[in-house]
């Protein structure tokens, strides 16, 4: 079974977030980036699981640039099999899922994987965006998954339950928590990752249909007045006068 993970760079989740002086883009300098938790901890984690159990081949995919490089090194050093960086910046979410659905199409994969959303912008629609350019089937934010022969059983959490389909492949998934357990990459995986293949393709031909005009930073937080519980007279004229919500 030939399974594609897709995994993107993020910044770190401790990451103080600045935006440059014309509010046209963030302020990269000093970020540290990770390879997106979801990507990782669950859609990496379980393709792997299942190449060990029944044998395949587990390839990572991402778009952007060199600096990616690391974060998909760190993929190869957990266990996958070798990796794909398609060499492009930028252009929005259609245009990633392009450049993915080429890849995909051109390798054959039985299973593309994805994590159910990114850190960052809480993205999620790249995966379905993918499984429609290749007219197969998609499944959103499983919590479990298991193959039998080339029929894999899904378990989605919604609201008030779960979900369980069953999906042939080829098909596209989005892994959520619950789907595997983290994996920490140990010396011997990190010094194999340095001679498994990462090549670099150029970016399918595919206008960018979405550009960002502008950020803006939420507002700051107001202070917090702290009441001492056995004052609740003062709780009472606090919520009267100044909150005014009685």
């Amino acid at each position: 079974m030939k399974m594609l993970v897709c995994v993107s760079k993020t910044p770190e989740t401790t990451t103080k977030i600045q935006l440059n002086g014309d509010h046209s883009d963030l302020d990269y300098s000093g970020v540290n980036y990770i390879m997106n938790p979801y990507d990782e901890w669950y859609a990496l984690v379980r393709a792997l699981e299942l190449k060990e159990a029944a044998g395949g081949s587990v390839t990572i995919l991402n778009v952007g640039p060199a600096d990616n490089d690391a974060v998909i090194r760190k993929g190869l050093a957990i266990g996958a099999d070798d990796a794909i960086r398609v060499d492009a910046t930028g252009g929005g979410s259609l245009f990633i899922a392009k450049q993915i659905a080429a890849q995909a199409k051109a390798g054959g994969y039985d299973i593309i994987w994805f994590g159910k959303e990114t850190i960052d912008y809480n993205g999620s629609e790249v995966g379905a965006m993918v499984a429609e350019l290749l007219d197969v089937a998609y499944v959103g934010e499983a919590s479990h998954l298991e193959m039998n022969g080339t029929t894999a059983t899904v378990t989605r959490d919604i609201e008030g339950g779960i979900e369980i389909v069953e999906v042939s492949t080829p098909f596209a998934i989005s892994a959520a928590k619950g789907m595997a357990e983290q994996r920490i990459p140990n010396m011997r995986g990190i010094m194999m990752a340095k001679r498994k293949p990462l090549n670099v393709v150029a970016a399918e031909d595919a206008a960018a249909t979405t550009s960002v005009k502008s950020y803006e930073l939420p507002p700051a937080k107001t202070a917090v007045k702290l009441i001492d519980p056995e004052n609740m007279e003062e709780l009472v004229r606090l919520l009267h006068e100044e909150a005014k919500v009685i």
